[in-house]
């Protein structure tokens, strides 16, 4: 999970801190000198660490957090202002041009950094909103690389742009421009070489690109997990091409998070977008507030409520208020909530997303949570064992019927009554919720699976 090093020292640091009644401006300086350890070994540059410390510090040491009645809370509130602030005070988003105007970002970086998935990926979510892209395969050098970006393209149902490996990218970047101005294109998004180093080839392919035709922005997407390296990399690249922003690869494999926390910081250069995992839905505007609270253990239910909200499907959640009035509510039900609650990432996307305090203080780690996927999967495979009749109508399901049930799904009949029992657990909650409902001024609004 992303920062969850850094998150597990930081959250200690501060467990310690609030133990406290009164805090001196000794305790201030030994808590901070192990933010900064804490930091450190998360990979974050050095000199960011340094000047971090040292304003949190100032701030931390004056007599209103000193002589406050929570002290340790006013340290934990500086710690994450300054955070936000390191991560850039407001969320900056690639601003297109009107829709009758093509927009023309330049996606650049090293091979093996995930920028040609990046590419479909941000292609889809501008055509969710409205958008017409055009996907241009300027990568001629490395094998194959035409190939996965048509692949993935496809899966968008965005169109490619391609000339094969026999032409100069700027030849093809030109060529790409006409052909969107012909059939109504209005995002143009050129896939550029990645190189395993950084070299004088790469740098004059982009700079040639950059002078022979209009781009709106360069982009550089990198690898969060090599730390260090990220920032180096964005900030060589800024130097020669000027970039716009930079995206985030990988941010989910990166327990550490250190490129985060420096890039903005080196470079001068918001991040814009993260990408949180394999698949092509996989993609996050980056927040810098909701970041810096997932960092600090405060969850981050903003983002949570964005992915509900994205995968929301309305007329089935008109047809489950249906039911819930009714008190008809079913083992279809039941399971329309498992695959809601899936395509939002599944249990870990959503644990790590909560606040440690809806969750009674408990810490939820990877096994936890791998223990609570392989229950889900389980439960899934029980209710697909189970005929259209008694998923309709539960109360069917007598004790020949469970054993059929256990044996179609690979179980002991035991999980199938654990099951059962959590069903109209489920079920008694529902109709409460429909007493609930009645009336002019019924309460509305989203309710995770399974009461989460």
């Amino acid at each position: 999970m992303a920062f969850e090093s850094l998150s597990e020292k930081l959250q200690n640091v501060f467990k310690n801190l609030r133990g406290k009644g009164k805090l001196s401006e000794a305790d201030v300086k030994t808590a901070l000198k192990e933010v900064k350890m804490a930091l450190l070994e998360a990979d974050v540059n050095f000199k960011v660490v340094k000047n971090f410390v040292s304003t949190v510090q100032e701030r931390a040491v004056g007599e209103e957090v000193l002589s406050s009645l929570t002290p340790g809370q006013m340290v934990i509130k500086i710690v994450n202002e300054e955070m936000i602030r390191l991560m850039g005070d407001e969320t900056t988003e690639i601003i297109l041009k009107p829709a009758n105007e093509i927009t023309v970002i330049m996606m650049c970086g090293l091979q093996g950094a995930g920028k040609t998935t990046m590419i479909a990926k941000l292609a889809g979510k501008f055509k969710s909103k409205g958008r017409k892209p055009l996907l241009v395969a300027c990568d001629i050098y490395r094998p194959a690389a035409i190939e996965q970006l048509s692949i993935n393209a496809k899966k968008q149902d965005v169109p490619v742009f391609s000339m094969g490996t026999n032409h100069k990218p700027v030849d093809i970047v030109k060529a790409a421009l006409e052909h969107a101005k012909v059939n109504g294109q209005n995002l143009v998004i050129i896939d550029t070489a990645g190189r395993l180093h950084i070299d004088e080839g790469m740098m004059e392919e982009l700079v040639e690109i950059k002078e022979s035709v209009r781009v709106d922005h360069t982009v550089l997407v990198v690898d969060a997990m090599t730390g260090q390296d990220a920032v180096n990399v964005a900030e060589t690249f800024n130097s020669k091409i000027e970039i716009t922003g930079v995206i985030l690869t990988k941010l989910d494999s990166d327990t550490r998070g250190g490129a985060a926390l420096s890039i903005r910081a080196v470079t001068g250069k918001p991040i814009l977008y993260i990408g949180t995992g394999e698949k092509l839905s996989d993609v996050e505007q980056f927040y810098p507030d909701r970041m810096a609270s997932r960092i600090l253990g405060m969850g981050d239910v903003l983002t949570l409520i964005d992915k509900v909200q994205a995968e929301y499907d309305e007329e089935k959640a008109k047809e489950l208020e249906k039911k819930i009035r009714k008190a008809e509510f079913d083992f279809n039900d039941f399971l329309d909530q498992m695959q809601q609650m899936k395509k939002m990432g599944g249990m870990a996307e959503i644990m790590k997303m909560l606040p440690g305090n809806m969750m009674g203080g408990a810490k939820i780690d990877d096994e936890t949570i791998g223990e609570g996927e392989v229950a889900m999967k389980k439960m899934e495979a029980i209710i697909y064992s189970m005929t259209k009749k008694e998923r309709s109508n539960p109360d069917i399901i007598n004790l020949p019927r469970k054993k059929r049930i256990a044996a179609g799904a690979g179980v002991d009949i035991s999980e199938v009554n654990r099951v059962m029992k959590q069903f109209e657990q489920s079920r008694k909650m529902m109709k409460q919720m429909s007493g609930m409902m009645g009336g002019k001024g019924k309460r509305r609004g989203f309710k995770l699976p399974f009461g989460l």
